[in-house]
Order: structure tokens, then C-alpha cells, then sequence
């Protein structure tokens, strides 16, 4: 049944509700009641067209859905694929709509049917675009069979198989359909100093687009046993997060879904993280994406490029570095959740572990047989000389605080960790460089950590130095090899971090104090890859039942479509946070691979 959750006067359709759909350059979300409240053209961090997501039905949505009472329904992806179809039932029949945006096409292109597969139903659809974050509305033209929607550089062609009209600057229709009948709609993006495109042939793209995703399955690895549909279902939606005129990966398709509901910590994910390159090529690499993987190295290479001193934490999918954060005072929020925020400022903060995660993504690169390019090695030994200048600073750390800057030990860690890097490209593969002074750089990190990193009043490793606070950060230590996992200091440190920062089972990212150690204010809810991290953990230590029995609970904080956000309040039994989120996504990717396999992500690091 369809559900709503109500937060002052604003009702926001839950999380769980959406399913996503998308072309490789950009992803809406379709709610289960037949409405697409967030859509981004021409690209993920576009200004979006429909914005009812973050505001109201004013800033822009476009339902298709039975007029009369809806008994029942639910949504379901056909097998295999990102077309997403969802059931009607009513009392006079059953209604299906199949919802997709083709991939490879030159423009972005969204098609909407809708069948009636028993019965009768009386349909209504509406469709209200509102451009600039639902802000501005187009003006409207009537072409051959559809409307043009222009606004400014960017213009919209509608078309539809059944009459419409409009009412309230809304465009409407209301009509019949019995067995077998079917109506469809297409929406196509194109600039609007350009001629419009021809009408679509839906039936061709919806085959077309069904042959597409199998096709891309059909060529992955088969290694995850009990758990290969979950898997598969992972890998479909990181490739839906893909930029494939680049190849770079968007940490989520939606900005400011709230880590608490109501709350202010509110980000803009629609960009790719830096950081998020060794993980998302660990889960690329293991399901046998090497074409995938190179377009990613070459869009690092892109984006990086330059004075490691000027390294963002994030980039555009293009590589643009320009992102400055500012909000959107006209939207109200999802769930009264302030403020909208649009760009972000975590691309002017100093990361150190960002340094370590580069290093190990082109080593990785290496390791996997991807043939290197020239420059690749020039650009590592400019990133070495930065750190080893660098690594003794403070920084605002893998979770990107608004605070004081720290020094954070997984930031060290991760420094230790490029260098580590640079010293096996140069002892397994060849390349040169001044191994001497780096083992000996890469020793002095890990005695600094080793004493100002761990505790010895509480026997575990700390969040910062200086501290007693816990972070969930500290789990990857045995993931990235700086320690084993059933080295008692980090045996310690993990139940250390389960006892304090689980809440219902699951894993916050991080301990504060009364000194507001982030900078922010509220609360979060728990941070979904943290407790996959705690999985790998269990793997490596050999407590594969446990970790069985953890792993098959995250899988149940997915939605029915197997979607995962990046959050999750235990309290509320709500997804929170951007959603679908691509870190998550690749947790279930690496972390069912680490259960499936022996020869695994978590193993080979360990090793390496």
C-alpha cells in the first residue's frame, strides 16, 4: 500500500518508496504512486526539472496513475534490468506502468506507459516541469503531436499517444483504458536553440534497453553464489551512477535527502569522490570491469591532474573543479529537512587520506593487469613528494568535519598507505623512484600512529590523535593491510566500536564529545557502509558465521527493489540520507564477494 510520513505541514513520500531509473547520465526517481519527484537534465548535477522530492508538487512532478481508489499496489524491476514497472489494482481493474530512460541515446529520453492488464481503469496524468530546481516554469508550445517546453538554453519535447490539456500551467490528461489497451508518453531533452528531435520509437528502445542490461550482466563474473541476485542488482545501480561520456561514478543522484529527518546536515552528492576511487574499483575490478575500470583511471588521471597541492576531495562528472555550496531558499526541504544545499564545500578541505586512496587505486589499476599509462607514474611520484611533505598536518579527515582540523588516524594510516604503494610499484613492477627514502618515510608513519594513534589507557586505536573517541574509519585499517585483523590491538578496537557505536545493530560513523569534535549540529543516522566494513572485518578474523548473520541483516535495510541509501535511523526504521547510494552499493559488491570467495578483496589487501 502506498505510504506517506507527515512532519509539520510537509508530506514527503518515504525513501523506501522510490525506485530509480536512468541513461548513464543522469537517474530520476519514480515512487511507488506513479509520480517522479526528482529528475536532473542533461546530467546528475543538472539543475533538476522535477524537484517535488525537496519541496512540493509547485516545484515539479509528473504522475501517471488510476483516478479512482488504488487498493493495492507495488513496483518491480523487469529481471535484469533498470525498467521499472509498477501494478495498480482498483476495484474496476489492474493498471501497469513500465517507466525507463534508454541508454546511448544522443539525447536523454524518459518513457512512461501505462496497460491495463485486467479490467478497466480510469487513468490521470499529470505533469508539471519546473526548471531550476522546480523554480521556473517553461513556456509551453504546442508541436505536431506533443508540446515544447523551453526555458533559457534547455527545451523539453513531450509527447503523448492520448489527447491532453492544460490546466494551471500543469499538463493533463484524463482517459479509459481497457484490456490490453496501452497509452505512452516520452519526454526527450535537447537544446533549444536546435531543431526538435523526431518522436521515439518506445517499443524499439524499451527491447533495446532490456537487451542493454543483460548484456551488461551477461559479461560479469559469476563469483558471489547465494548472494549473486543481490549482487547483481548492486552492480546494475553503480552503472546507473556511471557518467559514460567519462566514466566517472556519482556518490548518489539526489543533494540534501536530510541524515536526520528534519535535521540540517544536508549534502549535495551529485559528484564524484576522489576518495571512493579505490572502493568503486575494488567492485568494478572483482566483477571483471576492466573497460569500466580504465574509463575511471582516465577520468582520475583527468580530474587530479595538476599540482597535487591544489587535489580536491571532489570533482565534477567532468572533472570541473568549481563546485561552490549555496542553498536554495525557495525549497522547503524533504520533511521540512533545511537547508537545500546545491555544490559543496568539502571540495576546499585538505584530505590526507584522499592521497593514500589515489595510490592505491593506481596500484590496484597495476596489480590487475591494466596496462599503465605513461604519465600515470609521473603524476604518483608528484603526489609522494606532497605527502611526504604534508603528512605530519592536521586535516578534516574521511568524514569531512566542519570543525578544527585533526590528525585523524585513518588519515595517517592512508598516508602510510600511498607510500606503501609507491614502494610495491617500485619492487613489483619495476618503476623508479627513491625506494630508500620512502621506506624509511613510510616506517616513520606507522611508529607515529602506532604511538599517537592507539591508546594504551583504553588498548585501542583512536579516532585522532590525543583522543579517546572512537570512528568507524579505524575498521579499514586491516582492510588497506597496515595491521591484521586478528592482531589483538585491532581485535580490541573492533569490539571496542561495536560496543560504543552500534545503535540496533548497526554502526555509527563516528563518536563526538561536548567540544562539537564535526563542527555540526544534529544527529545522523547510521552509516550503512561502516557495518559492511564490520563484515570484512568478521571475514578476515575467520567469524564467518557471524559475519553471515550481519551481512544478512544489512541486506534487509534494503528497499523491495534491493535499493539501498546511504543511512539508516534504526529508531524510525527509515532510509536516510542521498539515495541510491553508490558507497553502500559497493559495500554489498565487495562485502558479498569477501563471503563468497577466498580469494577476495579483504584477503588480497591483507596480503598484497
Amino acid at each position: 500500500m502506498l505510504t506517506t510520513v507527515s512532519i509539520g505541514v510537509m508530506t514527503s513520500t518515504p525513501l523506501e518508496n522510490y525506485g530509480l531509473i536512468g541513461d548513464l547520465r543522469s537517474c530520476a526517481l519514480v515512487s511507488r504512486g506513479g509520480s517522479i519527484d526528482w529528475l536532473c537534465l542533461p546530467r546528475f548535477d543538472s539543475p533538476a526539472i522535477f524537484a517535488n522530492l525537496l519541496g512540493d508538487e509547485s516545484n515539479g512532478f509528473w504522475r501517471i496513475a488510476p483516478k479512482t481508489e488504488i487498493i493495492d499496489n507495488h513496483h518491480v524491476y523487469i529481471q535484469r534490468t533498470l525498467i521499472l514497472q509498477t501494478y495498480f489494482e482498483t476495484k474496476t481493474g489492474v493498471m501497469l506502468t513500465t517507466d525507463f530512460m534508454p541508454p546511448h541515446q544522443h539525447l536523454s529520453t524518459l518513457i512512461r506507459t501505462v496497460e491495463c492488464i485486467e479490467g478497466e481503469v480510469e487513468v490521470a496524468m499529470d505533469l508539471a516541469v519546473r526548471f531550476d530546481y522546480g523554480k521556473i516554469i517553461p513556456w509551453v508550445k504546442h508541436h505536431n503531436k506533443g508540446l515544447r517546453m523551453i526555458v533559457g538554453p534547455h527545451a523539453l519535447l513531450f509527447h503523448s499517444t492520448v489527447p491532453t490539456h492544460g490546466y494551471q500551467r500543469t499538463t493533463k490528461a484524463h482517459f479509459r483504458l481497457t484490456k490490453s489497451e496501452r497509452a505512452s508518453f516520452s519526454l526527450i531533452h535537447y537544446d533549444s536553440i536546435d531543431a526538435p528531435p523526431d518522436e521515439v520509437d518506445i517499443d524499439t528502445l524499451h527491447e533495446n534497453t532490456i537487451k542493454y542490461w543483460r548484456t551488461h550482466l551477461q559479461q560479469k563474473a559469476k563469483v558471489f553464489g547465494e548472494y549473486q541476485d543481490v549482487v547483481d542488482r548492486s552492480i546494475i545501480t553503480l552503472k546507473a551512477l556511471t557518467y559514460d561520456p567519462t566514466g566517472a561514478i556519482v556518490a548518489a543522484p539526489t543533494t540534501s535527502l536530510p541524515e536526520e529527518l528534519g535535521g540540517s546536515r544536508n549534502w549535495d552528492y551529485r559528484y564524484c569522490w576522489i576518495r571512493d576511487a579505490t572502493f568503486t574499483l575494488y567492485a568494478l575490478l572483482i566483477d571483471n570491469e576492466k573497460h569500466e575500470a580504465r574509463k575511471w583511471r582516465d577520468w582520475l588521471l583527468r580530474a587530479a591532474a595538476g599540482d597535487p597541492s591544489q587535489l580536491q576531495t571532489l570533482y565534477s562528472v567532468d572533472g570541473t573543479r568549481f563546485l561552490p555550496e549555496y542553498e536554495l531558499s525557495h525549497l522547503s526541504g524533504y520533511e521540512n529537512s533545511l537547508p537545500v544545499r546545491i555544490g559543496n564545500g568539502a571540495t576546499q578541505q585538505f584530505q590526507l587520506d584522499v592521497y593514500g586512496e589515489l595510490m592505491d587505486a593506481f596500484y590496484q589499476f597495476t596489480f590487475s593487469g591494466i596496462q599503465p599509462r605513461d604519465d600515470a607514474w609521473d603524476f604518483q611520484l608528484e603526489l609522494l613528494e606532497f605527502v611526504e611533505a604534508h603528512w605530519k598536518d592536521p586535516d578534516e579527515g574521511i568524514w569531512e568535519i566542519r570543525g578544527p582540523r585533526q590528525h585523524f588516524t585513518f588519515s595517517k594510516v592512508m598516508a602510510w598507505v600511498a607510500f606503501d604503494r609507491g614502494i610495491k610499484m617500485i619492487e613489483k613492477f619495476g618503476e623508479k623512484g627513491p625506494l630508500t627514502r620512502w621506506l624509511r618515510v613510510r616506517e616513520e608513519i606507522r611508529q607515529q600512529v602506532m604511538e599517537r594513534g592507539f591508546n594504551a589507557e583504553t588498548g585501542t586505536f583512536v579516532s585522532f590523535y590525543g583522543s579517546t573517541l572512537l570512528d568507524s574509519s579505524l575498521l579499514k585499517l586491516p582492510l588497506v593491510g597496515f595491521i591484521g585483523a586478528n592482531d589483538p590491538m585491532m581485535l580490541r578496537t573492533r569490539d571496542a566500536i561495536r560496543k560504543r557505536l552500534t545503535k540496533n545493530g548497526l554502526l555509527l560513523r563516528y563518536e563526538t564529545d561536548n567540544n562539537n569534535v564535526d563542527g555540526l549540529s544534529g544527529n545522523e543516522g547510521e552509516f550503512l557502509v561502516c557495518t559492511f566494513w564490520l563484515v570484512d572485518n568478521l571475514v578476515l578474523s575467520g567469524e564467518i558465521t557471524e559475519a553471515k548473520e550481519l551481512f544478512a541483516h544489512l541486506l534487509t535495510l534494503s528497499n523491495d527493489l534491493g535499493l539501498f541509501s546511504e543511512e539508516y535511523d534504526v529508531v524510525k526504521q527509515r532510509m536516510v540520507g542521498n539515495f541510491p547510494q553508490a558507497l553502500t552499493h559497493i559495500g554489498v559488491i565487495n562485502t558479498a564477494w569477501n563471503l563468497a570467495s577466498y580469494v577476495s578483496p579483504a584477503r588480497l589487501r591483507a596480503t598484497q
